[in-house]
């Protein structure tokens, strides 16, 4: 029994296959690749019980068969064999042969009869969106999914669609990222994935793909089908934060100005700031300036940036890491901070609009 592909469709086949492979387990057949010969084409599955990817690679096949290969090594042989074609024979006794034009890998293979099914999901409504859309909202708002496991709703992110408007809304304990757009035609729903499926999710789309990406869901796992993969995903379970009740409605403070200038001293401030000097910004927002200051074990900065202040002065706290990782995740040149008060959660919005909205909580500051 034997298969001959194009080298380069299949490598990066298995590439994006290989993120949802265990990279130990006890069981060993979870640390291969599924591969199912069919006539015209080889299919293969990854699978680690929390996220799943399926694609397929055009081949020539003599005989349908289904097998597992490990993941790792099949993957750094596939990438070195020489030729642009790559055929891959195999016995009953699951002895196999990679083959190019002048290598030729032996491997044993294993039984997929141990191999988990991917989860069923039969769901007659599929959502469409615009695979440059879906990026975009996942990455400027993924960075404020919670890394700590104590609160397992918290390390993914909230898909809620409702009345016209698709939200997707991620937060941990001090922070909240929310990114919005007006999509009529899209079903309600209110689910959550976790943030691992969705990296995974980013690396598979592309900017200039013409197909959207389809989804679906049976309310315990939901697919993700994107140019010409599978993504499957577990929920997770729980009651995610009402994002609506965290959002002020007002504020006494004001401030516009120019992202590149504050994401540069912040910059300048993380040289003084690490895991054993730890400090806030100091931000004084007041007569046309933002002038910042931070003050460590290894020295101390003063900068101040020109500001647009509508209001109240204000003096505030900030934490270097969550303001700079806000700033780099939102695709804008000019934003907006609105604020009540030193101990208040802070609002920064684009200018325009309100296509995203962080929260960030204050820092106390020591007089």
């Amino acid at each position: 029994m034997k298969f001959t592909c194009n080298k380069n469709d299949l490598c990066n086949a298995i590439a994006h296959v290989l993120k949802a492979v265990s990279a130990k387990s006890p069981i060993l057949v979870m640390e291969g690749i599924c591969i199912q010969m069919q006539e015209t084409q080889i299919i293969l599955t990854g699978y680690n019980l929390e996220i799943g990817i399926r694609t397929s690679v055009k081949a020539e096949c003599d005989a349908e068969f289904t097998f597992v290969l490990n993941a790792r090594l099949f993957s750094e042989m596939a990438r070195r064999m020489s030729g642009e074609e790559i055929t891959l024979e195999i016995d009953d006794m699951l002895n196999a042969s990679l083959i190019s034009e002048n290598t030729r890998y032996q491997l044993s293979a294993m039984s997929a009869e141990e191999f988990p099914e991917l989860p069923v999901v039969e769901s007659a409504a599929k959502t469409a969106v615009s695979q440059q859309v879906l990026r975009s909202m996942i990455q400027e708002s993924s960075f404020a999914a919670s890394v700590k496991e104590d609160k397992p709703i918290l390390t993914g992110e909230l898909f809620e669609s409702s009345q016209g408007v698709f939200y997707i809304v991620a937060m941990d304990r001090y922070r909240l990222a929310l990114r919005q757009e007006n999509l009529q035609d899209m079903q309600d729903f209110h689910f959550v994935v976790p943030k691992k499926a969705l990296s995974e999710l980013i690396s598979m789309m592309k900017d200039d793909a013409e197909q959207p990406c389809e989804f679906y869901t049976n309310g315990k796992h939901i697919v993700f089908s994107v140019n010409g993969f599978e993504l499957f995903a577990r929920l997770l379970e729980g009651q995610f934060h009402n994002f609506r009740t965290s959002i002020p409605a007002e504020s006494k403070t004001t401030v516009t100005l120019y992202k590149k200038d504050i994401m540069a001293c912040a910059e300048r401030c993380s040289l003084l700031i690490n895991d054993k000097n730890k400090a806030p910004m100091r931000c004084v927002f007041a007569d046309g300036y933002l002038e910042i200051s931070c003050k460590t074990g290894i020295g101390a900065i003063n900068d101040r940036i020109p500001a647009d202040i509508t209001g109240d002065s204000l003096t505030i706290g900030f934490s270097n890491k969550y303001l700079s990782e806000a700033l780099r995740s939102c695709q804008c040149d000019k934003i907006r901070f609105q604020m009540s008060g030193s101990n208040k959660v802070i609002k920064i919005t684009p200018v325009e609009d309100e296509s995203f909205i962080y929260l960030i909580m204050p820092i106390q500051l020591k007089e």
